[in-house]
């Protein structure tokens, strides 16, 4: 039996109609930058899936970085073999007789019409082989080994093992969003959601030193040097947010100073998002975990921005996202004593529902546009990336 190969399947790229090509081409760059500390690793791309052609490389390793890379719907591990009636069921006979199971059932697929036997005849020459050789039974239900059989242009395709990929679309076919990072649990998640669907971000972070530590900055930096895995570079926008969130607590209620605080960071983010060419602002807010994202809260908190606004976590309890942040290793980072500025201007009694006009009222006492505009001019910009540039 021939070397093994992964068989890379698209998933939702199977709707895209005329995209479909370019979507594909954007996959394949995504996954050889993956994959590229594997340098004999071999690649194929074809209309309908990628082949990554392994030698002596780590397979469980090269598997779980596929599986992170979106776009990605499973991943096969098949074998190539001629395409022959005799071929495949000699073949197929090795590889089942090494699976561990007392039932087995057959599918196989014939996308190569040109091929003189159809799908149901392969099946019943395969199977009956197996009958003949092994103490397998059939189950069409609930077999222990499902054989995969897949004629194609180029060649046979035999496996019983698929893995299940990230989905979603490759990195960069969605544009660019700004994401509003906190450095805690929720927006890491969101931001690799937005990836997911292949959404490439820029960062935007409200810092207000001397009441925020430095600490909180090295704590994003190696948050995006984790989400480094599925997008290579990525910028973050560190915002001076002091004088914005003194004049609040000077000016307002407190009660209202975490809306008015959010309805500020709304219109920075707008200003930062437009001069970038992002086409969205994201965040980690989830429905009513906190005061500020109550639905009367985020309307009111909305207002100020006519941008799209969108929230990738909105329905997901705190397990949830906390199950998601394990699994994308941010979780021990995001949980590092380092509060950021809503944290630590949190009032002790926040309004839940708060009144637009209360609002307004409020933000009238003080001169914000020219606050926000400053804020703006001393941004400081860095940039994390992986250790090499996308390929």
């Amino acid at each position: 039996m021939n070397d093994l190969i992964l068989m890379v399947r698209f998933g939702e790229l199977s709707t895209k109609g005329k995209n479909k090509k370019d979507f594909i081409n954007v996959l394949s760059k995504n996954i050889r930058h993956a994959l590229k500390n594997f340098s004999t690793l071999a690649f194929e791309t074809r209309y309908d899936h990628i082949y990554v052609f392994l030698h002596d490389e780590n397979l469980k390793e090269v598997l779980e970085i596929l599986q992170g890379v979106s776009g990605i719907s499973g991943i096969s591990l098949v074998y190539r073999i001629e395409k022959d009636i005799n071929v495949i069921k000699n073949e197929t006979l090795k590889l089942i007789s090494k699976e561990d199971g007392s039932t087995f059932k057959v599918k196989s697929k014939r996308s190569d019409k040109r091929f003189p036997i159809n799908s149901d005849e392969i099946v019943r020459h395969v199977a009956g082989n197996i009958l003949r050789n092994t103490c397998l039974k059939v189950d069409v239900h609930k077999p222990d080994i499902m054989l995969n059989i897949e004629v194609r242009d180029e060649a046979c395709y035999i496996f019983t093992k698929t893995v299940k990929g990230a989905g979603g679309y490759p990195l960069g076919v969605g544009k660019k969003a700004l994401m509003m990072l906190s450095g805690g649990i929720d927006s890491p998640v969101a931001a690799y959601l937005m990836m997911k669907r292949g959404v490439m971000l820029e960062c935007i972070h409200y810092a207000s030193p001397p009441y925020t530590q430095v600490g909180v900055i090295y704590k994003l930096i190696d948050l995006l040097k984790v989400l480094n895995t599925y997008q290579p570079t990525i910028r973050l926008h560190i915002v001076p947010f002091t004088k914005i969130q003194e004049e609040i607590y000077k000016h307002a209620d407190e009660s209202y100073a975490i809306t008015i605080m959010r309805r500020m960071m709304y219109r920075i983010a707008e200003k930062v998002a437009r001069r970038h060419r992002c086409l969205a602002i994201c965040n980690g807010e989830s429905i009513g975990q906190v005061a500020s994202q109550t639905l009367a809260s985020i309307r009111t908190i909305n207002a100020v921005t006519s941008y799209p606004i969108i929230r990738p976590l909105a329905t997901y309890d705190k397990l949830e996202i906390i199950d998601i942040a394990n699994k994308i290793k941010t979780f021990d980072i995001s949980i590092r004593p380092y509060e950021d500025c809503c944290t630590i201007f949190e009032p002790k009694n926040p309004k839940t529902a708060p009144h637009i006009e209360d609002v307004i009222k409020y933000e009238e006492r003080f001169d914000f546009e020219t606050l926000i505009n400053e804020a703006i001019d001393n941004i400081e910009t860095q940039i994390i990336k992986d250790d090499d540039e996308l390929l």
